[in-house]
C-alpha cells in the first residue's frame, strides 16, 4: 500500500494565497453597498470554487457554520481535488462583513491549512482572548490575571511604563467593565468595531503600535488568529465562553469536554500551518482592493510556522 501524501507546506502556499485572493476580489465588488449577505456569499463562493482546485483532501474545520445553517464551507464539509494529502482548514472568506458593507477598514478573506487533526475543532460560541507578541517569556501574561495585572506585567516585561503599553479590544458593551478597567492603569486602548483576527495580528506585528489583545470574540476566529500567531510569534490564550446550553452542545459534538479548559496557541494548531490573508478595505496589516482603469490590485501576507517566513505579495490583474 502506498504511503499517504505528506503535507508539503512549501508547495501549497500559493496555492493558498490564490484562495484568499480569490475570496477577497469576489467580495470587494460589494465593499459599500450595504449588503453584508451579498459580500459574505461571493467570498465563499469564490473561495469555494478556488478551493476545489488544490490538490488536497481537505475537510473545513473552521467555516461559515453548521451545515444545516451554512450553504457553502461549512464545518465538515470536504473540498480540494480529493487527491493530495488529507488536511484541516479554518477559514474566514470574509473576515468583516460589515467593515465590507460600510466601507471601513480591516475586512479581510482569512484562511489557513495545516495536516489533517492538527487544529482545534471551535465550535460557534465565544471565546475570550488573550494575545501578545514575540520576544517574552512564556506565561508573562496569563488567563488567571485581571486586565490590570497584565497590562502591569507586560509593562514590566518590556522595562516600560504601562502608559506606553497599548491595548487593542472589540468594542462591545460587555467590554465595558475590562476597558474601564485597563484605563487605571493608564495604557492606551485602540478599539476595533469588528475583525478581531487582525486584532490579535495586530501584536505580532512591528508597526502597529499595539502590544496585546483582549476580550471575547468567536472562536473560529480564535483558532484563524492562533494560526497567524503560529507563523509570526508571540502568545495567545483562549477559553471557551458558553451562554447558554445549547451552545454547549456545539462544543460537545465538536469532542469538547472540559468547558473550563485554557487553550495555548500551540493547543488550537497542534502542527505546522500555513496562513493567508488578502486585504479587501484597507487596514493597519493589509491595504485594500485597489480599482483602476485597467487594473485590479490585490496585496497577500502569506506565511509558514515551519520556516517563520512572511511573505507580502501583489497581485494585478489587468481589467478589460
Amino acid at each position: 500500500m502506498a504511503d499517504a501524501p505528506q503535507f508539503h507546506d512549501r508547495m501549497l502556499s500559493l496555492g493558498l494565497a490564490r484562495v484568499s485572493e480569490a475570496a477577497a476580489l469576489a467580495s470587494a465588488r460589494l465593499i459599500g453597498r450595504g449588503d453584508e449577505k451579498a459580500a459574505d456569499q461571493a467570498a465563499v463562493d469564490a473561495m469555494r470554487t478556488q478551493l476545489n482546485q488544490l490538490d488536497i483532501q481537505g475537510v473545513v474545520v473552521i467555516g461559515e457554520g453548521e451545515r444545516d445553517e451554512a450553504p457553502m464551507l461549512y464545518i465538515g464539509e470536504e473540498v480540494g481535488s480529493g487527491s493530495g494529502p488529507e488536511v484541516d482548514i479554518a477559514l474566514d472568506p470574509l473576515e468583516g462583513t460589515t467593515l465590507t458593507a460600510k466601507d471601513m477598514p480591516n475586512a479581510l478573506a482569512v484562511i489557513a491549512m495545516g495536516p489533517r487533526g492538527s487544529m482545534l475543532h471551535a465550535p460557534d460560541t465565544y471565546m475570550d482572548k488573550l494575545a501578545i507578541g514575540p520576544g517574552f517569556r512564556q506565561g508573562v501574561v496569563t488567563m488567571d490575571m485581571s486586565p490590570a495585572e497584565r497590562v502591569n506585567a507586560l509593562a514590566a516585561a518590556k522595562g516600560c511604563s504601562t502608559e506606553d503599553i497599548t491595548v487593542c479590544v472589540l468594542e462591545r458593551p460587555r467590554h465595558e467593565n475590562m476597558i474601564a478597567e485597563i484605563r487605571t492603569t493608564g495604557a492606551a486602548i485602540r478599539l476595533i468595531t469588528d475583525g478581531d483576527v487582525a486584532g490579535v495580528i495586530h501584536c505580532a506585528e512591528p508597526n502597529t503600535g499595539i502590544d496585546m489583545y483582549m476580550g471575547e470574540g468567536g472562536a473560529p476566529e480564535g483558532v484563524l488568529a492562533a494560526a497567524a500567531l503560529k507563523c509570526m510569534g508571540g502568545q495567545m490564550f483562549g477559553k471557551l465562553v458558553f451562554r447558554n446550553e445549547d451552545e454547549k452542545g456545539r462544543a460537545k459534538k465538536a469532542g469538547i469536554t472540559n468547558f473550563d479548559r485554557v487553550y495555548t496557541r500551540d493547543d488550537m494548531v497542534t502542527g505546522d500551518v500555513i496562513f493567508a490573508a488578502t486585504g479587501v478595505t484597507d487596514g493597519s496589516i493589509l491595504p485594500g482592493i485597489k480599482r483602476e482603469p485597467g487594473m485590479l490590485t490585490a496585496e497577500t501576507i502569506l506565511m509558514r510556522s515551519k520556516t517563520g517566513s512572511v511573505r507580502r505579495m501583489t497581485y494585478q490583474n489587468p481589467t478589460s
